[in-house]
């Protein structure tokens, strides 16, 4: 385990307190210490839910450790059956508890409860959130169906003459990434070509909708780092397809909704594209050439990531210098992508390491989570969240989606809009001394013989010309030289200054002037 300020991801069992905060009528036991019962303020506060999430605690204390721990699991167990007679109860263990080695599983099963027990192997010191969110949802899926499982051999039925075909939606879990808004978007798509959706799981679903999946026509994997494993057990023991292509941005609705209709066994028109969707004739349009070429730096997890660098490279003209995750289950697909983009993977889950790389690269935008959003700020540069881990703001009241073509449309609007309202802050900047614009200008309405509210207007300054006084072994800016530079845009400016620094220190350049600016600016031109 690594000791961090900040964790992309929480230990394997928040993954599990998700799928079961997800679900209706499951329950969550978790045999961990006074400490780590934290559940309340990740869903509550962050999420902003309107009940606390189906978890219970033994949180037994140091005292405790000498005594029976496994008899104080015992009566929690009992307790929470009594209490809240759910239809299925999760067992596992945080951190602390897995080195006691109580085996809460074994014992919840031993205890002849009325309704299925499931225990959990989440090896706390291995792995991380998003996996043991996802193995939670397998086990779950497999547990419940597994007794369903038609022979080898057995042809699947033939669905009803007129019948629509069906479609489950398997991934979204609470504390996800826009997965409320993401799911109302993916439904209205399918509905569009003539496809029904069965059932969405986990978010939403019970344990007895779980023993519905098999009626559906196949399963759309809508969030891989949650559902991967159920939908591939699926397909191997019901024979159900796979739709692996999450719809996010404008090139992969199309596809999204191409490969749907063949699961599903449908001739459909999917290549008209939507009146609603904005993002392609704004990338057609002439304002759109201030976009191109726009240096952007992508970290986050691996399906957002890769959706991000595609959108980003085909649909606005930016240009990728970075891709990478905190996911290592999916190293694979970010590597396979920064090859198509030829920038170098980064494949880690140390902040730290990932502020140097967006330091290093120069970005002027950052699409990320909540840590590339302080990493940005810090920089002085745009940011937009693309993925989990987020924050409250992350959980919009409105409608929202990233998923689909009115997702684009929110892409577009979160992506552009940073880097043109920055234009408008380098105008604004830019004619802040024109006799008309500055802040001591009266307002043009009121005539140019009045003072503004009531204030002289300000004496013009002269321009300074002296040379600074270098200091030993110290860079300085020319006065004329920092005058230059303020009038570069603002969200460039960092960077320019960085690297006129670094062309003046490789030349022995104690003192930047004007000429040094202007020689740096060719340097790196090139």
């Amino acid at each position: 385990m690594q000791l961090t300020l900040w964790s992309y991801e929480g230990p394997p069992h928040v993954g599990a307190m998700r799928i079961a905060a997800s679900m209706k009528g499951v329950h969550l036991i978790l045999h961990a210490p006074q400490g780590d019962t934290y559940a309340d303020l990740l869903f509550t506060m962050i999420e902003r839910r309107a009940s606390r999430p189906p978890v219970s605690y033994t949180s037994f204390q140091a005292r405790d450790l000498g005594r029976d721990t496994a008899e104080l699991f015992k009566t929690t167990v009992e307790a929470t059956y009594e209490r809240f007679k759910p239809e299925l109860i999760l067992i596992g263990e945080s951190c602390t508890a897995e080195l006691i080695q109580d085996q809460p599983g074994a014992l919840a099963q031993g205890m002849g409860l009325p309704v299925p027990v499931l225990p959990l192997e989440l090896p706390a010191y291995t792995r991380k959130e998003n996996w043991g969110a996802n193995e939670t949802f397998y086990q779950m899926v497999r547990g419940l169906l597994k007794s369903r499982v038609p022979a080898p051999g057995t042809e699947r039925a033939l669905r009803a003459q007129g019948a629509r075909p069906k479609a489950n939606l398997l991934g979204p879990t609470s504390l996800g990434y826009r997965c409320r808004d993401d799911i109302l978007e993916v439904t209205r798509l399918l509905d569009s070509i003539g496809i029904d959706v069965n059932l969405v799981a986990p978010l939403g679903a019970s344990p007895a909708d779980l023993l519905r999946i098999p009626e559906a026509d196949f399963n759309v994997c809508l969030y891989p780092e949650v559902a991967d494993q159920a939908c591939d057990w699926l397909r191997r023991s019901f024979g159900q397809p796979v739709v692996k292509t999450v719809p996010i941005g404008i090139g992969a609705t199309h596809e999204f909704l191409q490969e749907a209709a063949r699961a599903a066994g449908l001739e459909v028109d999917t290549t008209r594209e939507p009146i609603s969707s904005r993002m392609p004739w704004y990338s057609r349009s002439v304002d759109s050439t201030y976009l191109t070429g726009k240096r952007v730096f992508i970290f986050g997890d691996a399906t957002h990531a890769v959706a991000a660098a595609r959108i980003a490279t085909e649909e606005l003209g930016f240009t990728v210098v970075g891709l990478g995750t905190y996911a290592r289950e999916f190293a694979r697909e970010i590597r396979e992508a920064a090859k198509r983009y030829g920038v170098e993977p980064l494949i880690t889950d140390d902040y730290l390491e990932v502020e140097a790389k967006a330091a290093e690269l120069h970005p002027e935008l950052v699409l990320g989570t909540q840590m590339e959003r302080h990493i940005a700020k810090r920089l002085g540069v745009p940011c937009a969240v693309i993925s989990a881990p987020v924050h409250i703001q992350d959980f919009p009241s409105r409608y929202a989606p990233q998923m689909g073509f009115e997702g684009a449309n929110v892409i577009f609007d979160t992506w552009v809009h940073p880097l043109m309202m920055g234009l408008e802050e380098h105008l604004v900047t830019m004619f802040r001394e024109d006799f008309e614009f500055h802040d001591g200008a009266t307002p043009s309405h009121l005539g140019p013989t009045t003072a503004r509210m009531g204030q002289p207007a300000p004496e013009a300054q002269s321009e300074p010309t002296e040379t600074a006084v270098v200091a030993d072994g110290v860079l300085v800016w020319a006065p004329d030289a920092e005058q230059e530079l303020k009038k570069i845009p603002f969200f460039v400016r960092g960077k320019a200054k960085r690297n006129t620094e670094r062309f003046a220190e490789e030349r022995g350049i104690q003192t930047i002037t004007v000429e040094t600016l202007y020689d740096a600016k060719a340097h790196f031109g090139r």
